[in-house]
């Protein structure tokens, strides 16, 4: 295994930059390449940045799974390999946990897409909150090339985003699509000539909303996504109740009210 770090973390004006950092392979992701992701992921959830970005270095977001690492995998038993549920809080497996643990992350995440992003890399991008990507990126479900099926949080993440007959469509297929396609779809959120100074800028605004109701908002989102109706609106309320008064509510009325920029401790 290279000791060549696969992730770089840095933090500036509460902001945390999750960078791939192997340009040479275009970030295809091998046994250090999913334990670097985990370790960022766990890293940033503990940070007091407000706001992550992930993007890849080089010419590409993320290629998949690194191909020759999948050797590794020959003779053994797959139910040995997948189905201990060794992440997440007993929920995950450590592929899964390269895109859910984004979902964990309590604060927003963006990811910024370009050129491609396949396989795994497409499912690391789902677990970001926003998706935006350049408008020639490329995007797919690779996974039935190799004859196998989306396996990284790809069938809890997809289902949220696009139709059925969609999701089939890239799954049966593996078939690239550009990132047009994939905004009219739900898999990109928008299209940028430049979606990391587009992704900065975002999370560069999202700094200046309550830490504290970016918060609660994501967990109120994930919250409804997997919840009925009555114990969603009973959620609201506990979420909401939770705010009000508190010194992060108050800065921003003040800071609405005074015509400034609101701080936060």
């Amino acid at each position: 295994m290279s000791d060549t770090p696969r992730v770089s973390v840095t933090y500036e004006n509460h902001i945390a930059h999750v960078r791939l950092t192997r340009p040479d392979k275009m970030n295809a992701v091998d046994q250090a390449m999913i334990d670097a992701v985990i370790a960022a992921g766990l890293e940033v959830a503990e940070s007091d940045a407000r706001v992550c970005v992930i993007s890849g270095e080089g010419k590409g977001f993320c290629a998949g799974i690194d191909v020759g690492s999948l050797g590794a995998m020959i003779g053994k038993d797959p139910d040995d390999l997948l189905m201990p549920r060794s992440h997440g809080n007993g929920t995950t497996n450590q592929w899964q946990e390269v895109a859910m643990v984004w979902t964990r992350v309590p604060m927003p995440v963006i990811a910024a897409v370009h050129g491609v992003c396949y396989g795994a890399g497409l499912q690391l991008a789902l677990g970001a909150d926003i998706r935006i990507a350049a408008p020639d990126a490329k995007l797919a479900v690779m996974e039935m090339k190799w004859g196998i099926v989306p396996d990284m949080g790809g069938m809890v993440l997809l289902p949220r985003l696009v139709r059925g007959d969609v999701l089939r469509k890239l799954t049966y297929t593996a078939t690239p699509i550009d990132a047009r396609q994939a905004e009219t779809w739900g898999l990109v959120t928008e299209l940028a000539d430049d979606p990391l100074s587009a992704a900065l800028e975002l999370a560069e605004m999202l700094t200046q909303k309550s830490p504290s109701a970016l918060r609660a908002a994501k967990a109120l989102i994930g919250f409804a996504e997997t919840n009925d109706a009555d114990a969603v609106l009973l959620e609201e309320s506990r979420a909401q109740a939770a705010l009000i008064g508190r010194p992060h509510q108050m800065e921003v009325v003040a800071a609405t009210f005074q015509k400034r920029a609101p701080k936060f401790d």
